[in-house]
């Protein structure tokens, strides 16, 4: 496969229900760190090349947090878990005890946790396409940026360029009073498509 058009129905239909798996096993264990009843959205689960992606999240000069690591093992790319400042934190006042309407700059312990959420969540997606493909997935340790979407997003359009034109972005929504919006891209690299769709007996 050499690239992301060539990706079948019945592969889609595949990472549609690992966004689903992922996003509630995301769920589940943002709900257990917290100590709070979480409903989850139907996540949304599209290929988009990187030009939609960006509009797809938000405007461009939009602040937004960002975790990101590499994922290695049985399959190698990358992946990145997006966030709005809104989003970020009112979870990270949750999880520190603070009013929801905090709004200081995020300290380096608020950093560290939300690097920590970001990881939780990340690995909940990579849990379920480990469980659904039998492969071993390793994420690295991850990296958290704050800045603008363009900014962010200049990472993954760097391997743009070297696995194709599209990328997996799942949307979620999930929360109590107040909906939590978040983004995953997952960017295996094109022989780790294949390799999962030869675990999952799809061929192309």
């Amino acid at each position: 496969m050499e690239n992301f058009d060539q990706m079948n129905e019945m592969y889609f239909d595949v990472l549609r229900e690992i966004g689903n798996i992922g996003a509630g096993n995301a769920t589940t264990a943002i709900s257990n760190m917290l100590n709070l009843r979480l409903n989850m959205e139907v996540p949304q689960v599209r290929l988009l090349d990187f030009q939609e992606l960006s509009t797809a999240i938000g405007p461009e000069d939009e602040v937004i947090v960002g975790v990101f690591l590499e994922v290695t093992n049985d399959i190698s790319g990358s992946m990145m878990f997006l966030m709005t400042m809104e989003s970020a934190y009112y979870l990270v006042n949750k999880l520190m005890g603070r009013d929801i309407s905090y709004r200081e700059p995020f300290s380096d312990m608020d950093l560290s946790a939300l690097q920590e959420i970001g990881n939780i969540i990340a690995g909940s997606y990579l849990s379920a396409l480990a469980g659904l493909t039998g492969l071993t997935i390793s994420p690295s340790v991850p990296s958290i940026a704050v800045d603008m979407e363009a900014s962010i997003l200049s990472v993954p359009a760097i391997q743009f360029g070297q696995y194709g034109d599209s990328a997996l972005l799942i949307q979620t929504e999930f929360g109590d009073e107040m909906q939590i919006e978040g983004f995953f891209i997952l960017l295996p690299d094109m022989d780790s498509y294949s390799i999962i769709m030869k675990a999952l007996g799809i061929t192309v």
